[in-house]
């Protein structure tokens, strides 16, 4: 794509060659009547990740080209960010399910992404386990694809890298932490933005300034999220921050792996558990399907609309007691 097409495109002039099928189908495809996520109780990421995995039964990653996403908006210790044992675990998972070849990018909001990667040691895990690592701030301008809907908050839509939109499959993992910078709470839909480009170097315009400034910026982040559906998301729940965060924050040990494929439910979960050991104002307020980055993105039809069709699976005694007392956060009023 040439310059001047990618900004006719992303000032919105051409916006009906956006139109990829991919978000018109998350857009209008109706929320599966069940998600399951796996609940696993334990404060070893890497069995825990392996566990949750296997208890999704999931099918199909064979053979697929896997873009995998991680939570390295800073180099801070987890769960600040990722822990490497988290993602390692998960990338040796994905091999053995035979996926690949397999691709690790992100985009830092807190700090230079190379400096992060090399900081959190992610090239030479990539080096060690056969995956290769996109840092995605230095993608070309034609490495970017606009998208834009008459319907978003966005003022001239987001770009999202042609990495991740043409791979196979896509494998999120996020943290448990609440977002002291309007964002309330930042889980699966939340890690969606470090996908989001901040510039796109044909274009000096900075989207990122512009969601964090907006009063709507919980429906932004939702908004990301009808650009790609992943095949599996992870979240590492051993510690979080009940305050703060995304970089620092209160920590609470909740000792526990999500996995699913919902992004809406695992947050929805998510969410619950900040409840259970005390949180924010923002996050503990109304219902959890009331919350604004979770009410707009089932609006949107990115996954379930109820903690109804939310299915806590477990494989012992100790996850199951525990997914228990979070299922009656999950449901209360």
């Amino acid at each position: 794509m040439d310059r001047r097409r990618f900004l006719q495109n992303a000032a919105g002039i051409s916006g009906t060659l956006l139109a990829r099928p991919l978000l018109e189908s998350t857009m209008t495809m109706a929320a599966a009547p069940t998600a399951r996520v796996a609940f696993v109780k334990t404060t070893d990421r890497a069995d825990g990740v392996s566990k949750a995995i296997d208890l999704l039964g999931l099918k199909g990653l064979g053979g697929k080209d896997v873009f995998i996403k991680p939570n390295c908006n800073s180099a801070d210790p987890p769960p600040g960010s990722t822990h490497s044992d988290t993602l390692a675990a998960l990338v040796r998972k994905l091999k053995t399910m035979k996926a690949g070849p397999l691709t690790i990018g992100d985009r830092s909001g807190m700090g230079d992404t190379r400096k992060v990667f090399e900081s959190k040691g992610i090239f030479q895990m990539g080096s060690e386990l056969g995956a290769k690592v996109v840092v995605l701030d230095e993608l070309p301008g034609e490495g970017w694809e606009p998208i834009t809907h008459p319907d978003f908050h966005w003022q001239r839509g987001f770009a999202l890298p042609h990495t991740a939109r043409k791979a196979s499959a896509v494998v999120t993992t996020c943290c448990l932490k609440t977002h002291r910078f309007g964002g309330h709470f930042t889980l699966s839909l939340k890690n969606s933005v470090g996908l989001a480009a901040k510039f796109v170097p044909v274009d000096p315009y900075n989207y990122m300034r512009e969601l964090h400034s907006s009063p709507n910026q919980r429906r932004m982040i939702a908004e990301i999220n009808t650009a790609y559906v992943p095949e599996l998301v992870v979240l590492d729940g051993v510690q979080g921050f009940s305050t703060g965060g995304p970089e620092a924050g209160t920590l609470v040990n909740t000792s526990v792996i999500l996995a699913g494929t919902d992004r809406i439910a695992i947050d929805a979960v998510g969410v619950a558990l900040l409840r259970s050991v005390g949180t924010t104002p923002e996050v503990s307020k109304g219902k959890i399907f009331e919350l604004e980055q979770i009410a707009r993105a089932a609006e949107l039809n990115v996954g379930v609309k109820t903690p109804e069709q939310i299915e806590l699976v477990t494989g012992d005694a100790a996850s199951a007691e525990y997914a228990a007392r979070v299922r009656e956060v999950l449901h209360a009023a």
